[in-house]
């Protein structure tokens, strides 16, 4: 298995709800370090299931999920969070604490890396300030520092989740649905921010997407699921109509589409 830095592995994994959903049935998967990955699926066909499982924030019923050939551990404790020091997670609504202001959010980002009792505090080291101004940079937000975060639009918002995610200085980063509350112009601004930090930094990036039209415009490769089954694993170049429509189990319609009059 490869043990560079960056590197996931799934072997047969299993993942079942205890209402008894099935979110990932017998997944084999490997993801190089520094590969930009795309995973498209209908709703509920495991795509929030596999990120989470890097993370161990779902739990793996059967088989395993390896980060850097370590198995991700199953229950909370002090490997869990040494694994999560060096995974960042962006999400679609978020997740940002609205009353403080935007270097404190992206400080969050650091909690792993510094006592808490400077956390608590608010005596950031100098170090890791400079850590979230230069994350800050990379989506080009600096100017909003010290807003609070209550007075960003959406797409503000979503770049900071990004600097925060990349203030962890981060081996892997998730993107879970990150451009879906967004509008077209903003939703491009964020794709090309994800691609840009993949490119320049090298960071494994793994991003669940449900428009399809950019999945084949900013994917390097193309993960498909169905029903928590890998159904599609190939180049986001190739990849064509037909596959979708497996992918989906339908024809697609203008709701799969950012911009409705997409080519695919």
């Amino acid at each position: 298995m490869n043990t560079a830095k960056g590197a996931i592995a799934f072997q047969q994994t299993n993942v079942v709800y205890p209402n008894g959903v099935v979110g990932m049935k017998d997944l084999n998967l490997n993801i190089e370090p520094g590969e930009f990955v795309v995973i498209v699926g209908s709703s509920g066909a495991g795509k929030s299931t596999l990120l989470r499982a890097i993370n161990g924030l779902n739990r793996v019923t059967s088989g395993t999920v390896s980060v850097n050939g370590t198995p991700v551990p199953q229950k909370e404790g002090r490997e869990l969070r040494e694994l999560r020091k060096h995974v960042g997670m962006i999400f679609q609504d978020f997740r940002l604490v609205k009353r403080l202001s935007v270097m404190s959010n992206v400080l969050i980002g650091r909690l792993a890396h510094v006592a808490g009792w400077r956390t608590l505090l608010n005596l950031w080291p100098e170090h890791d300030r400079a850590i979230a101004m230069r994350a800050l940079e990379r989506v080009g937000i600096t100017e909003k520092a010290w807003t609070k975060a209550s007075q960003l639009s959406g797409g503000q918002q979503q770049r900071v989740g990004i600097a925060r995610a990349l203030a962890q200085e981060p081996a892997i980063i998730l993107a879970d649905e990150p451009v879906a509350s967004l509008d077209p112009v903003t939703t491009h601004q964020i794709m090309r921010d994800l691609v840009t930090i993949n490119q320049e930094l090298g960071i494994t990036t793994l991003v669940n997407l449900h428009f399809l039209d950019l999945a084949r415009e900013y994917g390097k490769r193309i993960i498909g699921l169905k029903d928590g089954e890998l159904v599609y694993d190939g180049s986001a170049k190739t990849v064509t109509e037909s596959d979708f429509k497996d992918i989906y189990g339908r024809e697609f319609t203008d709701d799969d589409l950012l911009n409705e009059d997409a080519k695919l």
